[in-house]
């Protein structure tokens, strides 16, 4: 099985949507038969998307720690091969309605601030803020939505709303496709359950100075139900 988590309801039910029969959509609706217990099963052989594996699609809730939480209660219900963070979020130069695909997930602002600026946690010894997503899943999800941008995306516990900090986040990260809040958490989880991971956005606004006007929510949840909907189609 695979397993997709969003921050909220809506972003689900916009994959549900894409997904069609794929999708098991209940909460915590992974297979309770024993057989999927196994944990030798998890984690081995080349993660797929392909033939007739359910796809089980999770509420995570909002920010890294909820999104972890989560991620790591519903992979350890059952045996899965791959797990995605999906939903919509701020785009770096991905126009609002595109889609970004993560080359990588990074927290973005987990380390320290200082007087020479923001030190992460690289910079501060105490691990990497940067997972690698799996290659097989980037290459299927750019297969599904070929339009999609690839870069880093970028998770953050406060979204971005001037201009100051959009500039410095693309300083810091000049390869950053987009901005969201749950990313790193579910790849985390992934991470040590020893599961191959990855991340699409679609965008609702661009990142920098918060203008709600300029939102288009319902047009980002249309184009994550497009995207799942090729994802679906592609893996049939």
């Amino acid at each position: 099985m695979i397993l997709v988590v969003t921050a909220v309801e809506p972003e689900r039910q916009a994959v549900l949507r894409g997904l069609g029969d794929r999708a098991r959509g209940n909460r915590a609706s992974a297979d309770h038969d024993p057989a999927n217990h196994d944990p030798s099963k998890r984690g081995l052989g080349t993660p797929s998307l392909t033939g007739t594996a359910a796809i089980v699609v999770e509420v995570g809730g909002v920010g890294q720690a909820a999104a972890a939480a989560t991620t790591a209660r519903v992979l350890a219900t059952g045996t899965f091969t791959a797990v995605l963070s999906a939903g919509i979020g701020g785009g770096f130069g991905v126009p609002v309605g595109g889609t970004a695909i993560a080359t990588s997930i990074v927290a973005a602002d987990l380390g320290a601030d200082s007087p020479d600026g923001f030190l992460s946690l690289d910079d501060l010894g105490f691990g990497s803020a940067t997972l690698p997503t799996d290659r097989a899943l980037l290459d299927l999800l750019a297969a599904a939505v070929p339009s999609a941008t690839r870069g880093a995306i970028l998770t953050v516990s406060t979204v971005t709303g001037t201009e100051s900090r959009a500039a410095d986040l693309r300083k810091r990260h000049p390869d950053a496709v987009a901005e969201a809040m749950e990313g790193f958490g579910v790849a985390t989880a992934a991470d040590q359950a020893g599961l191959p991971y990855g991340e699409v956005r679609v965008i609702s606004n661009p990142v920098g100075p918060r203008d709600r006007t300029a939102w288009r929510i319902g047009d980002a949840l249309d184009g994550l139900s497009e995207a799942f909907a090729s994802l679906a189609k592609l893996t049939m």
